[in-house]
């Protein structure tokens, strides 16, 4: 079992228990899915930054991305319908929480003067979302290899009802929130 679902299932389910004074253990909230998402639009015409940003998601993620196509043509963006504009993860069970493990103890403290992330980014439901300005924080990215610093996003979706209760969570799962 990874190190971060041992730790939600004999720490984590007992403290929110206890705070929130839940009645069933089905109450509790727990981490359904990471959506990893990487905008390319700047790609649209080079096939090889795209393979490139591709294959960084993959590395990071440790499995095959979506390439997602553009849904309507935008003519001020030159896009087209059809167009390859983004790239998406979606992890769940163990390789989730061995993302989300790898994220919070290795690849945010490598952030340049890293102070800990937004409490604010919650969208009401529970669900959290984070902004990554480049791929270069994460250990597996080999910094040579590397045609163009990307961002990404990152959106922790949750069973919580509010998003207190999914701060909460987060928090002891270890997500590194920023004192305020």
């Amino acid at each position: 079992m990874n190190r971060l679902k041992e730790k939600y299932v004999s720490e984590v389910a007992a403290a929110l228990m206890q705070k929130f004074q839940y009645k069933s253990v089905m109450q509790i909230p727990k981490l359904e899915k990471i959506v990893i998402n990487m905008g390319l639009g700047d790609t649209k015409d080079n096939a090889k930054s795209m393979e490139a940003a591709v294959a960084d998601l993959a590395t990071i993620a440790g499995q095959k991305p979506v390439v997602t196509k553009a849904k309507k043509s935008v003519a001020a963006f030159k896009v087209r319908q059809g167009m390859s504009i983004g790239a998406k993860v979606t992890l769940r069970g163990e390789q989730m929480f061995e993302f989300a493990d790898k994220l919070f103890n290795v690849a945010l403290p490598r952030v340049r003067d890293f102070r800990g992330v937004s409490a604010k980014s919650f969208d009401g439901r529970g669900n959290y979302a984070l902004g990554i300005k480049e791929q270069l924080i994460f250990p597996e990215i080999d910094y040579d290899k590397i045609d163009k610093i990307r961002g990404m996003d990152i959106i922790f979706v949750t069973t919580a009802k509010t998003d207190e209760e999914a701060r909460e969570l987060l928090r002891l799962l270890g997500m590194p929130y920023a004192n305020q």
